[in-house]
């Protein structure tokens, strides 16, 4: 069941168990812990089955008609299960009725790295649409490819 997380402390208890179980995408340590300390100030969305939480969205606002999912995760033994396209229709819905227009999202462009690839099919997928890729926004290895979609 997806549910709005509310409290700050729990968002970071969650945040913190989901990436530090996947490196594979988040093995850069500062940036794992960037994501779970700013993720308290966002709009932060889990699912949860039999007491445990299993993945997570967060929504940052970037622009008076615009969030981005700023980051996201699911268990590796939740992929291919659902949960993130749960997380992510019901981020939309909670976008719009926040009033936001659009979504966006930063992964690294296709065809560089298999696993990069499988996350880009997967919003793609969702209905995001290819936006922009930024080729020196993080790195020359890793070209930021953005996404967007109208809420």
């Amino acid at each position: 069941m997806i549910k709005l997380i509310e409290d700050k402390e729990l968002k970071s208890k969650i945040a913190r168990k989901i990436l530090e179980a996947l490196t594979q995408w988040f093995e850069v340590e500062e940036s794992r812990e960037g994501y779970i300390a700013d993720c308290k100030d966002w709009i932060f969305l889990a699912n949860e089955e039999d007491g445990e939480y299993n993945g997570f969205l967060c929504l940052k606002e970037t622009g008076d008609a615009t969030v981005e999912l700023a980051v996201m995760g699911v268990l590796k033994d939740h992929h291919r299960s659902g949960i993130g396209r749960a997380l992510v229709e019901k981020a939309k819905e909670i976008a719009h009725s926040e009033g936001y227009s659009f979504m966006q999202v930063k992964t690294v462009r296709m065809g560089m790295y298999e696993d990069y690839d499988i996350t880009n099919r997967f919003y793609i997928s969702c209905g995001f649409k290819e936006f922009e890729v930024f080729p020196m926004y993080w790195d020359e290895a890793n070209p930021c490819q953005i996404y967007v979609m109208s809420l």
